[in-house]
């Protein structure tokens, strides 16, 4: 049977391609549909792949990781314009049958020269997945969502390699970055596979109601790096599909 990484690879590349056998991954009489600017049950999947391929759009896969039922992907997308994006399916029974994601324009080199999507992708350390997994979600609860950015350094690495395109490598631009008009207000969800783990959260930046997708990378049970993709949440009165972003 093929792996949870290999079914999303098979999935996503039927964007590209406009294979209608990538649609076969997915159980769409149980498919639920997290971006709420897709529809549900107006088109099947083969139909909007067929669709899709005649735009010439390409997928780049950079990450992809597996959790129990979940399996994660950090991809590069053009569809007319560069786009970084995290990609979240959970499967039953070797069938996608849940999908969130988030999805931002490429920008960068950040002031330190990092792009969105480089550096290293190599998976290590799988008996640390539960650790990291925990260490991420402390962070989340007890620094970003309650703003106690004095604990910083409980956390991350004081030469944090950063990837977000606004600001630069450190600890002290992660702080001043933060402070500035950024808020979590919730945590939704954390995946994990070995050194590197992906929170999904809600809350605001400059008043707008917004999605924060982060993939830390650790080390020695610290986070050394950080990747994002952050997306406004549409209004309610805009969804397309009533199953809410998270």
């Amino acid at each position: 049977m093929d792996s949870k990484k290999d079914l999303l690879r098979k999935l996503l590349r039927g964007i590209e391609t406009g294979d209608p056998e990538a649609a076969s991954v997915v159980n769409e009489d149980r498919y639920v549909q997290h971006n709420p600017q897709t529809r549900e049950g107006s088109e099947g999947l083969a139909a909007l792949f067929a669709r899709l391929a005649q735009t010439n759009p390409r997928v780049r896969f950079v990450r992809v990781f597996e959790d129990g039922d979940f399996a994660f992907a950090h991809n590069e997308y053009d569809f007319a314009s560069l786009r970084a994006a995290f990609e979240v399916f959970r499967f039953e029974d070797g069938k996608a049958v849940e999908h969130w994601d988030n999805i931002q324009p490429l920008r960068g080199p950040n002031p330190s020269g990092r792009a969105m999507l480089d550096g290293p992708t190599e998976i290590t350390d799988p008996t640390l997945t539960e650790p990291n997994r925990a260490h991420v979600r402390d962070y989340v609860e007890q620094v970003l969502i309650p703003g106690r950015l004095d604990r910083l350094g409980d956390f991350v690495a004081d030469d944090l390699i950063q990837h977000n395109p606004d600001t630069a490598d450190g600890i002290a631009a992660l702080r001043r970055y933060l402070g500035e008009d950024l808020g979590y207000d919730r945590l939704h969800r954390v995946l994990a596979e070995g050194n590197f783990v992906l929170s999904l959260c809600e809350g605001q930046r400059r008043g707008v109601h917004t999605s924060f997708y982060d993939l830390y990378r650790l080390s020695d049970g610290r986070i050394v790096e950080h990747w994002d993709t952050i997306e406004p949440i549409a209004p309610r009165d805009e969804w397309l599909n009533d199953n809410g972003k998270f």
